[in-house]
C-alpha cells in the first residue's frame, strides 16, 4: 500500500516546516498504529508518502483483507483528521491510496543507517495505482480485487492508464461487507 497526500507541493507553500513535521508526524504516527492493528509491515516514508505490505516478514493468507482494512482506516482516519483542520481553521489535507497484491522483493541493503526494504513490480504498480486514485477513496487493483472480493464491496473502474499507455483493472472499495 502506498499512500500520498494530495497536492503536498500545495500544502507546503502554506505551512512552515514545524507544521509540515507535525502534519506528518500526526498522520503517520496514525498510520502505523493501524497497520499494527492488523499486523502490516511499515516499510517507510518518502516525504509524504507512507509504503506499508502485508504478508512480510511473516508469510500469511490474509495479507490482501488486511491491508484492504487498514486502508479504510486510514481514509477514515483523514476524513476525520481533515474535518479537525477545517475547524481549526487549517489547511485541510486529503489522501490518495493504492494498493497492489504480487510477490516482492525484500532485504536490508547498505552499509549506514540499515533499513528493510521492498522491491519489484508489484511495489512500482502500488505506486502507480496511488497516483491515479481519488482522493479519500481506497483504489486496489484486479490482483487485489480477486483476493477480497467476498469480504468487500467494490466498484470497478475499467482499466486506467497507469504510465506510458499501460493500463490496468481497478476497483474502488465501496465497504466491507462485514459492515452491512
Amino acid at each position: 500500500m502506498f499512500t500520498d497526500i494530495v497536492d503536498f507541493t500545495g500544502v507546503t507553500e502554506k505551512h512552515n516546516p514545524r507544521e509540515l513535521v507535525e502534519l506528518l508526524d500526526t498522520c503517520f504516527k496514525a498510520f502505523d498504529t493501524i497497520i499494527s492493528k492488523y499486523k502490516l509491515e511499515k516499510i517507510k516514508t518518502i516525504g509524504d508518502s507512507y509504503l506499508c505490505a502485508g504478508g512480510l516478514p511473516t508469510t500469511n493468507t490474509s495479507h490482501a483483507r488486511d491491508i484492504v482494512c487498514a486502508g479504510i482506516e486510514i481514509q477514515e482516519f483523514m476524513r476525520e483528521h481533515k474535518c479537525q483542520r477545517i475547524k481549526e481553521g487549517k489547511v485541510p489535507v486529503e489522501m490518495r491510496l493504492g494498493i497492489h497484491t504480487g510477490p516482492v522483493v525484500a532485504g536490508i541493503v547498505g552499509a549506514k543507517k540499515f533499513a528493510y526494504d521492498i522491491w519489484g513490480e508489484t511495489v512500482n504498480t502500488a505506486s502507480r495505482i496511488e497516483h491515479s486514485g481519488e482522493a479519500g477513496k481506497v483504489n486496489i487493483s484486479a490482483a487485489t480485487y480477486a483476493r477480497i472480493k467476498n469480504n468487500f464491496i467494490c466498484t470497478s473502474r475499467g482499466q486506467v492508464e497507469i504510465k506510458h499507455n499501460k493500463f490496468i483493472e481497478m476497483y474502488f472499495i465501496d465497504s466491507s461487507i462485514d459492515a452491512i
